[in-house]
């Protein structure tokens, strides 16, 4: 007879590997009655949750004696009534416990922090914080899930879904998300993992910390100095890394270099789903109008249900300026997936395309109090307020920004352009000089009007040496841009170098025929030459 049920055990087992669910439960409901043993009732219960039976498999571990002895049977419990959405009686099922804002646990399960079996399975502990932190993100306690997140992933650095949480909801500042990976308990042979969980998190440290971590995980096994690091394997090829370069070239505003990046990763995983909202991003930012249409419309065939889908059709119809559509799209993501960050800024972006800053500022405020640990919602209020003049109120919300993020230059451009307009110039100046010590070299096109801004405001300072220099690293970066000419052009203006500045004005006036300034200017300032020659 104990053959007999060891084989039926077996049969179980194979069922449930080859997903053959109603097969495993009535083998497994067989095996129960033949043992009454605790084991075979926990595999009949995973058979009927694996199955989708959620009330039967918890009337099954609820009428078991030992349910709340073994946290294997308490935690399955929880599940069934996760997928049942019953969140209240899912965290009464888990039971009392407590956690302090760094993530300690005090209660039952801090007896139960080591590892499970042969350090091959993670921890049931981290799997009981991680569920627990899910129920309280479903009851909109953002507080409590923020702590058993947080408790989960350090119970058990493998749990990478409590990590997916916080990064996803933007839960925690980029200091924060750093101290925390700090402060994982890696072993010596998960070196690697703690270098990939760095190149996760916000990627607004200094460029060569970043890259290096890149390098490392990069790095071949045969290369020379790999002993010096602890990544014994290397990852170059791997999808997630490829996506987090391509995220850190879309931050870093190198546009060109992401959107090859993203295509080369599509050519082998075209479902990569964090890739495909870089992707998304970065062709917007490029104008591929095509591309974007192709994007949703396989995004919209394949997974209609999911935010991304219609977040990258409104992405389409915002690109071809066709706002009201855009807006309709993007509040379509946010009303499947709440927590689509993206989803939200594109909708506040549609109203402000359209001049509807009230409508624009409540999406970016809903936008600030779901992600916390997001600066761009509060970035962008700042911008709205800034579009309407109220130039004090946009930098208060500016520097709200920089206290979330201190390193994001994008923060520093706008205070350096609010300040331009308040008048203060020697602080304006500082703030793109700051955005440029933060912007990892050589500068790419994106950062063009940094330059072109301080130029302008070291020509009201009459620093005019300096602010031709900055005119023309600008115009290096981009030479079909009015302003920058007529700017420089000005600048020799007012150093009475009229021949300098004629030609930069036609210069000017050739990429935009009907400048005002610029044919003005000009007039003036052949006048200037005509009465100098005569004079001379």
């Amino acid at each position: 007879m104990d053959r007999e049920v060891e084989k039926l055990r077996g049969v179980v087992r194979d069922c449930m590997s080859k997903h053959l669910y109603s097969s495993a439960i009535f083998f497994a409901d067989k095996v129960v009655d033949f043992t009454q043993a605790p084991t075979d009732l926990y595999m009949l219960a995973q058979a009927l949750f694996l199955g989708k039976h959620y009330r039967r498999a918890l009337h099954v571990l609820c009428n078991s004696k030992i349910i709340f002895k073994d946290l294997r049977f308490r935690y399955l419990a929880a599940k069934c009534l996760e997928e049942m959405k019953e969140w209240q009686q899912c965290l009464e099922m888990l039971g009392d416990a407590k956690v302090g804002e760094d993530g300690s646990i005090e209660g039952p399960e801090d007896q139960n922090m080591e590892k499970d079996a042969e350090d091959q399975e993670i921890n049931i502990t981290a799997a009981i914080c991680f569920l627990r932190g899910k129920a309280y993100d479903a009851l909109e306690n953002r507080v409590q899930a923020l702590q058993w997140y947080k408790a989960a992933i350090k119970a058990d650095p493998y749990c990478y879904e409590a990590l997916e949480c916080l990064l996803n909801n933007h839960m925690l500042t980029s200091a924060e998300e750093a101290n925390l990976v700090s402060s994982l308990r890696f072993g010596v042979e998960n070196g690697w993992l703690s270098s990939f969980y760095s190149c996760l998190i916000k990627k607004y440290d200094k460029a060569e910390n970043i890259e290096s971590k890149f390098a490392e995980l990069e790095r071949l096994p045969g290369d020379l100095n790999l002993q010096e690091t602890s990544v014994s394997y290397s990852l170059k090829n791997n999808a997630d890394l490829i996506a987090c370069k391509a995220e850190y070239y879309h931050q870093c505003g190198e546009y060109q270099k992401c959107f090859e990046l993203t295509t080369s990763l599509f050519e082998r995983d075209p479902f990569h789903l964090k890739c495909t909202l870089v992707h998304i991003a970065t062709a917007m930012e490029l104008g591929h109008k095509n591309e974007l249409y192709l994007m949703a419309c396989n995004l919209v065939k394949d997974y209609p249900q999911k935010a991304i889908s219609w977040f990258a059709v409104g992405c389409y119809y915002y690109c071809i300026r066709q706002f009201d559509q855009s807006r309709r799209y993007f509040s379509k993501a946010t009303s499947l997936d709440g927590t689509f960050a993206p989803a939200w800024i594109g909708f506040g972006n549609a109203f402000a395309a359209k001049d509807e800053s009230d409508q624009a500022m409540a999406a970016f405020r809903t936008c600030a109090r779901l992600f916390p640990g997001c600066h761009l919602p509060t970035l962008y209020i700042g911008l709205e307020y800034m579009r309407t003049h109220s130039y004090k109120i946009a930098e208060q919300f500016f520097m709200q920004a920089k206290r979330i993020c201190p390193t994001d230059p994008l923060v520093y451009h706008e205070l350096g352009v609010v300040s331009y307009k308040t008048q203060e110039y020697e602080k304006a100046v500082r703030w793109f000089e700051k955005t440029l010590s933060l912007v990892p070299l050589p500068l790419t096109e994106t950062w063009e009007p940094t330059l072109v801004n301080m130029a302008h405001a070291l020509r009201k300072l009459r620093r005019y040496v300096q602010a031709i220099k900055s005119y023309e690293k600008a115009l290096d970066l981009s030479s079909r841009n009015v302003s920058t000419y007529a700017g420089l052009g000005y600048t020799y203006h007012l150093q009475n170098k009229s021949d300098e500045a004629i030609h930069l004005y036609h210069k000017a006036l050739a990429l935009k025929p009907d400048h005002q300034f610029c044919g003005e200017m000009l007039n003036i300032a052949l006048d200037d030459a005509t009465n100098f020659k005569i004079n001379y």
